[in-house]
């Protein structure tokens, strides 16, 4: 359990993604650039690949990402933010995308 003041920290932001490729040598990684209207797209690491076999259908998705955790780099890559997905012991699996109102930039309140 964490306390309120804690998950207030949390900074949620919608992103569209911009280009999606696999990281080299990585069956589950991939590298998207996501636009969230700063001076230039974020690097965002994620391990979604093999729920997506042609990568490209996420380019153009807007979705939500943690955007204050501190960088990260895996598999040599680094990791600007969290993307929100869920998925199912039974392999089901969902983006967390915002109605198409919402445009990238925009912080949960």
């Amino acid at each position: 359990m964490i306390t309120f003041d804690d998950f207030k920290k949390i900074e949620i932001t919608a992103g569209r993604i911009v280009s999606a490729e696999k990281v080299p040598d990585a069956d589950k990684l991939l590298k998207l650039m996501v636009d969230f209207k700063e001076e230039s797209p974020r690097q965002i690491i994620s391990g979604i690949a093999m729920y997506f076999p042609d990568i490209q259908t996420l380019v153009g998705k807007t979705c939500m990402f943690v955007t204050n955790l501190e960088p990260r780099t895996i598999r040599g890559e680094v990791s600007n933010g969290m993307l929100f997905a869920l998925s199912t012991d039974d392999g089901a699996f969902s983006l967390l995308e915002p109605n198409d109102t919402i445009p990238p930039g925009t912080k949960a309140k």
